[in-house]
């Protein structure tokens, strides 16, 4: 088998080419680069076979996949800063990576027959209330520019596949990037206290996890719409820096404030991002770990704690 992995310069595409390889799955990594230039780890993603690609060039995609020959695309590459999404002047681009790139990519491999996994995320909702959303629920209302594009996204796959995986994630870490993590960890060795949101709600996701489950679900033919996030139940902003303090042995003064209270955020945040994951047992697949053992992990792999 031969899958096609884009956006592997990010934090998903690199554990998921990592974990192909580990599987012995032929692998071939993209992104908009000439070459790789995610973290040079010494992993196999950056001696896997790499292909420049600009998602939004229809022609270019058409070209590449075609070339590639891939049984199976993993649609990892998006625009995912969520506030300059807000900003006028960047739009456009921000429609053409999350929208046109994902039609390109669904349209391309419908001409060359391999099936498609696009990931998406927890903000195609509207955020509101306390019940987990379901995989299946169509009640779409995104409250932020981003999370529109990432819907349109989902309902080009949908509506132009029928091989397609649509897995919707949240909370994401990694090595390869920037996230919540290391960005509490830098503010917390240079402030003695910090203010984060205690009214959002939902769950960490940590990549390296999360590859796996994509690569157990590549090879399947259980198709449709599945939620992603580590195991450990529901919590907020404000636990999840608590507990990255505690685990980093920092004594950082957490401060818990409301998102109105906190104020900062260009993009409409969703106060609800519980999402519902018992379709993964379901259909067979193992659940992510429980994210405070993600955690754990990860932070001995940035090397901030010791084995």
């Amino acid at each position: 088998m031969k899958v096609f992995v884009t956006g592997v310069a990010g934090q998903l595409g690199h554990d998921v080419v990592n974990e192909l390889n580990k599987r012995g799955i032929e692998a071939v990594g993209s992104d908009i680069h000439e070459q790789y230039a995610g973290i040079q780890d010494g992993s196999a993603v950056t001696a896997a076979p790499y292909v420049p690609m600009d998602i939004t060039d229809a022609e270019t995609v058409d070209r590449v996949m075609a070339e590639v020959g891939a049984d199976a695309v993993i649609h990892c590459a998006a625009w995912t800063a969520v506030d300059a999404a807000e900003d006028d002047d960047k739009r456009d681009k921000v429609y053409a990576i999350n929208v046109t790139g994902t039609k390109n990519i669904a349209e391309a491999a419908k001409k060359t027959g391999a099936k498609l996994m696009y990931i998406s995320t927890d903000y195609v909702f509207n955020g509101q209330g306390t019940t987990p959303w379901e995989p299946d629920c169509k009640d779409y209302a995104p409250l932020c520019y981003y999370g529109e594009t990432k819907l349109q996204g989902e309902l080009a796959v949908s509506s132009l596949l029928d091989k397609y995986f649509i897995v919707r994630i949240a909370w994401v870490f990694g090595l390869n990037g920037k996230n919540f993590i290391k960005t509490m960890l830098n503010v917390g060795k240079t402030h003695d206290a910090v203010r984060v949101v205690n009214d959002q709600i939902g769950t960490p996701t940590y990549t390296y996890d999360l590859a796996r489950l994509l690569c157990d679900m590549i090879v399947s033919e259980k198709y449709g719409y599945y939620h992603a996030t580590n195991e450990g139940g529901y919590i907020s902003w404000f636990d999840f820096t608590c507990e990255i303090y505690r685990q980093a042995g920092m004594s950082t003064v957490v401060n818990p404030v409301t998102t109105a209270e906190y104020g900062l955020s260009k993009a409409a945040r969703p106060s609800n991002s519980r999402l519902e994951k018992s379709k993964l047992v379901e259909n067979g697949f193992e659940p992510l770990p429980d994210w405070k053992d993600a955690l754990h992990r990860f932070l001995i792999e940035i090397g901030e704690i010791e084995a």
